[in-house]
């Protein structure tokens, strides 16, 4: 009996395996990059304008800096990084960006646990969600820079 793996790899279903895979490998990229810096622009946006679900914990976590001032700088700087993220001569400027935000993005899990856990370490608060689905970002953050010099060498 031939396995499932066998069955996508030279069986009836290969030709269709290789064109989905094929496709992927073209259009994953681009679109993780293109995705990574949208949800910037957009959260960023919203914390420049007033109007975003996360301010209130990011004045939780940095208490030491007015609310006023930090929210807004911060969605400046994530504003930044989702452009530079959506125009690709700016990627690598984007990442670096990136690399000074993500961290603080996982500090309210030890600010302010309260707000993050219903039940430590594994019961997670509607904040806590928010907080976790930053790895996924940071994985986007690697695959996105892990492709740079790459395309720098294809396109140059």
């Amino acid at each position: 009996m031939r396995s499932i793996a066998t069955w996508f790899e030279t069986g009836p279903l290969a030709s269709v395996d290789r064109t989905i895979a094929t496709v992927m490998r073209r259009w994953g990229h681009p679109i993780v990059r293109v995705g990574l810096g949208v949800v910037f622009v957009w959260f960023g946006a919203l914390k420049i304008i007033g109007i975003s679900p996360a301010a209130e914990l990011v004045a939780m976590t940095v208490p030491i800096v007015p609310s006023e001032l930090f929210v807004p700088v911060l969605g400046v700087w994530e504003t930044l990084i989702g452009l530079c993220l959506l125009y690709r001569p700016l990627v690598r400027i984007g990442l670096l960006l990136l690399v000074f935000q993500l961290p603080g993005t996982f500090l309210p899990m030890l600010v302010v646990p309260e707000v993050v856990f219903t039940q430590f370490p594994y019961g997670l608060t509607v904040e806590g969600q928010y907080i976790i689905k930053n790895l996924v970002l940071v994985g986007a953050a690697l695959v996105v820079g892990g492709q740079v010099r790459e395309r720098t060498a294809t396109e140059g």
